[in-house]
């Protein structure tokens, strides 16, 4: 008999793993994504979402009748939305303009209330994450910060859930964990779990450029250079849940390889990537050039291809960042 469920935000999580055949192929390892994007509101964001809504709800920080606030790039927004209509509360996702529309218009469609600011370093108090907790803590007892950057539920999140799933499914036969980090909550989870039951593994961060991770990684400090049309990805200062990362080593990549390698696996296998789960996958194939053959190596699918439609899908947006179309992958062998 099949299972059913009461709440919506029963569903998420136990998601599928899949192969990258063609990328496995190439590289003599086998490179694993776990399809995050089957999750009801489409991304990895849905697991903090709602880890962070039932752990306030028990705390009692969120109470009935409260309205949910986060600051956003979009996918913990729309997680939030989801899960906060699932057990009857509204939301409100504060997100700087320009991000990918789609995101943008499924914050609205999953019953969230949409709040554009103008994008801006984090040390102007109009970012978005200054503004959506000035909202709440304005007027406590009608708004939950939801603060995902901070809050320790956002780790949680993919420490008691994400984590033991893929060790359910692996056992100690993962050779290495690949995962991109903007909260760190993610990176975070994965990794401190992942390293408790198998130390062997190795686990790596994958920046994009624009991003000081992976310099704070390797030198102690917060640099970046270039930029990079990912969106919710990297940082620019330590935050609570990436302080709880278990990290052996780093790699920064440009938009150049992550969009060759989304192509060439769109083209050989149909599976479409966004723009972080683009990332992921590019640092995947990165590890696996230098791996030895035969290793597991396992990343993120972390949300809908199509909620990056209008940047990984659009050539005129693409030519203008300075991406060549026609780049082989194999140039990178």
């Amino acid at each position: 008999m099949t299972s059913f469920f009461n709440h919506q935000h029963e569903l998420i999580g136990n998601t599928p793993i899949l192969k990258i055949d063609s990328l496995s192929k190439l590289t003599g390892s086998n490179i694993f994504i776990k399809c995050e994007s089957m999750n009801p509101g489409g991304s990895i964001k849905d697991r903090a979402a709602r880890q962070i809504i039932l752990e306030a709800i028990d705390s009692k920080q969120l109470k009935p009748g409260m309205t949910i606030v986060e600051g956003t790039a979009g996918n913990t927004g729309i997680g939030l939305a989801v899960v906060a209509k699932s057990l009857g509360y509204e939301s409100i996702a504060v997100m700087p303009s320009g991000q990918a529309i789609e995101k943008e218009r499924m914050i609205s469609f999953f019953g969230g209330v949409l709040k554009l600011v103008p994008p801006c370093p984090f040390s102007d108090q109009n970012h978005f994450y200054h503004t959506a907790r000035r909202l709440a803590e304005e007027n406590p007892k009608k708004y939950f910060w939801a603060d995902q950057f901070e809050n320790l539920s956002n780790f949680n999140a993919h420490y008691k859930n994400t984590a033991p799933e893929i060790e359910k499914v692996f056992g100690r036969d993962l050779d290495y964990f690949i995962c991109a980090a903007g909260t760190g909550g993610t990176i975070g989870g994965n990794t401190a779990y992942l390293k408790k039951v198998n130390p062997k593994i190795k686990t790596l961060l994958v920046d994009p450029k624009g991003s000081g991770l992976h310099s704070y990684l390797k030198t102690g400090e917060f640099k970046s250079e270039g930029t990079s049309f990912t969106e919710g990805i990297g940082n620019m200062r330590l935050v609570e849940n990436f302080k709880q990362a278990i990290i052996d080593d780093s790699i920064s990549l440009d938009d150049q390889y992550l969009y060759t390698v989304a192509k060439y696996v769109s083209d050989h296998d149909g599976i479409k990537l966004g723009t972080s789960s683009a990332l992921n996958v590019a640092g995947a194939f990165h590890t696996a050039l230098s791996a030895k053959k035969g290793s597991n190596i396992l990343t993120f699918k972390c949300d809908l291809a199509e909620r990056s439609y209008s940047k990984m899908n659009n050539e005129a947006f693409l030519i203008d960042k300075g991406i060549n179309l026609n780049k082989d992958l194999k140039e990178y062998l």
